[in-house]
């Protein structure tokens, strides 16, 4: 988020890891095609508003440049977005051929919400142990009862800003708190599904 539109960090990225990686960017609603089609080349698979944070394009540009990104690349929206505001844009969110939320949400106030997300369709990245604000093991459980392929695990590295950066038994976590089949899917394959790198 702090590279706000600033593609450099990214592409270069993408380039040293190879087909096997892709990247989610910030980008402005008045970018152009090409530049789309340029970072779709690259391995870009996902636009991200930062709701949270700002830096990147305002929510009053969500649906219409969703679905422009959509129809270009099959691009998915990513949310950065405190779970107390989803109840608001669900109707919004409901309505977009794919989306996900990061970091379970941020808050507990608004589980619910979440999980009616989930279950409508939404994923949810179980990333950011760090920043949320309550213990994530049933938050987990239930986000996964409400729908299996919705839950994909991340390790926030470099967690710029967080209160606690990854550790490596937010992986057990997920390991301890699901069947095998379960963490499978969580830890890589509904990822492979929404992101389809190119393996």
């Amino acid at each position: 988020s702090f590279q706000k539109q600033d593609q450099s960090y990214l592409l270069d990225a993408l380039e040293k890891l190879g087909k096997r990686f892709v990247g989610v960017t910030q980008l402005l609603h008045t970018c152009s095609d090409e530049d789309v089609a340029l970072l779709n080349e690259a391995g870009v698979r996902a636009v991200r508003f930062n709701l949270k944070r700002g830096g990147s394009e305002g929510i009053k540009q969500l649906k219409n440049f969703a679905l422009r990104l959509h129809d270009l690349a099959e691009w998915h929206v990513e949310l950065y977005v405190d779970s107390t505001e989803l109840e608001g844009l669900s109707p919004t969110l409901l309505s977009l051929p794919k989306v996900s939320i990061d970091h379970l949400g941020l808050s507990k106030v608004g589980i619910k919400s979440l999980l009616k997300c989930a279950e409508k369709g939404v994923y949810i990245k179980a990333t950011g142990f760090g920043r949320i604000d309550f213990k994530p093991a049933s938050v987990i459980q239930d986000l996964y009862k409400a729908n299996p392929h919705c839950l994909m695990f991340g390790t926030d590295l470099p967690s710029t800003r967080a209160p606690r950066a990854f550790q490596h038994n937010d992986i057990q976590l997920i390991v301890d708190n699901l069947d095998a089949e379960a963490a499978e899917r969580v830890l890589w394959k509904n990822a492979l599904t929404l992101y389809k790198p190119a393996i």
